[in-house]
């Protein structure tokens, strides 16, 4: 094997475990969750992650601010409907299996059509230029009803004639596995497209454009290329959405919201590392399923977890874990058992009287008719009761005291570890 084999392609015992334990992972997640809403939630993380990946390769990768990601992602979907339409009329016999390819060709077209003209620009006209192309998208597609089914959208069947090997994608875990299969080769392909020269040269490109252009690379050409591989990827994403919910809407899967999604949850789960955006596309899944559900105020804690991370974990929940890894290799995270216990339980009690007053204002400006009573996780809060006022901003007062006490014995502790492994970097550095 070459030295540049070694450099850009080949991965070390470590990358092989990672990635077992990551296909582990994926095979004995639906055997532990086996309820229909947990594999339904699995499917769509698998879905999201592929999505968030991709457009992490234009953020974290490349540091183009995209504000249009949905378009690759939905119009992947509506020709991966369309062609399953088609395999089932017969007039395009390819197995079910391959759609999300189908999308991927898709997505990969129309990046080669729209990002001829969006990365000729960087920086903050890239990201309004991106928006742009969304919205003319997005109205074209009110008025070209014949290909995206205007406001209904376009729904088929994917199973499709006899089942092969008795797999007919009818049950649910047949399409997760699909899709399993899809999110690991997608994922494991844009990983290995980071250590490529042009991987490696669209990071140039983000940290330093002018010294790039000074050795004679075309940013122009790196930013396209990539920007082309990036829509491939986001159109397969698209095509395993259609297969899994068998129908594409307009309105849900090329609006601004979607792409705002992809950029806010990349950006939780962290944009500067690879495994960040797969951290952020769980987040998603769990927010737009399960904390919708939950309560009408869930943008509202969204916005507020979003605007947390920007002040004080601007790096994602993956710096988050990466800052302790560091700490645990140096052998001094034992000295913060006690201080994340009390980070935690603090938290949650600050978090518990937030929450109870968020909700009471809710019920009474949004379900004043239903009664006084509100449910709150198995306790219930009469918003005509000062008792459940007071308590609940008794909680967030002590909460709010105990926790910045913590705090401040956290950061002390902290700063202090930070000395001693940089002290112990330098004595290594000259041992």
């Amino acid at each position: 094997m070459n030295a540049s084999a070694i450099k850009y392609g080949a991965m070390g015992p470590r990358d092989l475990v990672i990635w077992g334990l990551g296909l582990v992972v994926m095979l004995v997640a639906p055997l532990i969750f086996s309820s229909s809403l947990a594999i339904t939630m699995l499917s769509q993380m698998g879905i999201a992650i592929v999505a968030c990946l991709s457009f992490n390769m234009l953020l974290g990768q490349g540091g183009m601010l995209s504000f249009g990601h949905a378009v690759y992602t939905g119009l992947g979907s509506f020709v991966a409907i369309h062609a399953l339409k088609a395999i089932g009329d017969g007039s395009f016999p390819i197995p079910v299996g391959l759609l999300p390819l189908v999308g991927g060709v898709a997505g990969l077209f129309f990046a080669v059509l729209f990002g001829f003209v969006t990365t000729k620009k960087s920086g903050t006209t890239f990201a309004m230029i991106t928006l742009g192309i969304s919205e003319l998208v997005f109205a074209a597609s009110l008025m070209m009803a014949e290909f995206f089914g205007g406001e209904a959208g376009i729904s088929a069947n994917r199973v499709i004639g006899k089942p092969v090997m008795g797999i007919s994608f009818g049950p649910q875990i047949q399409v997760y596995y699909l899709l399993a299969i899809y999110t690991i080769i997608c994922t494991a392909g844009m990983y290995a497209f980071t250590r490529t020269p042009l991987g490696r040269m669209l990071n140039a490109v983000r940290d330093n454009p002018e010294r790039v252009e000074f050795i004679g690379y075309s940013t122009q050409r790196v930013r396209y290329f990539s920007f082309i591989i990036a829509g491939f990827f986001a159109g397969i994403g698209g095509g395993l959405a259609a297969i899994n919910f068998e129908i594409v809407n307009a309105a849900d899967s090329l609006n601004g919201l979607r792409s705002g999604g992809y950029l806010l949850f990349t950006f939780l789960g962290g944009a500067t590392f690879f495994f960040g955006p797969m951290i952020g596309a769980v987040l998603l899944v769990f927010a737009s399923v399960l904390l919708s559900e939950l309560s009408k105020a869930w943008l509202l804690y969204l916005g507020l977890v979003f605007l947390l991370m920007v002040m004080f974990a601007p790096g994602g929940v993956a710096s988050l874990i990466m800052m302790n890894v560091r700490v645990a290799l140096f052998g001094k995270f034992h000295r913060f058992y006690a201080l994340y216990a009390g980070l935690i339980v603090t938290a949650a009690v600050m978090v518990a009287g937030a929450a109870a007053i968020v909700e009471m204002i809710y019920h009474m400006q949004l379900n004043a008719a239903l009664g006084p009573t509100v449910r709150l996780a198995t306790f219930e809060l009469d918003t005509s009761s000062p008792k459940s006022w007071l308590i609940a901003v008794a909680l967030l007062v002590v909460g709010l005291a105990l926790f910045e006490v913590v705090r401040r014995r956290y950061v002390k502790v902290w700063g202090k570890a930070q000395e001693e492994i940089e002290f112990e970097i330098k004595r290594r550095e000259t041992a």
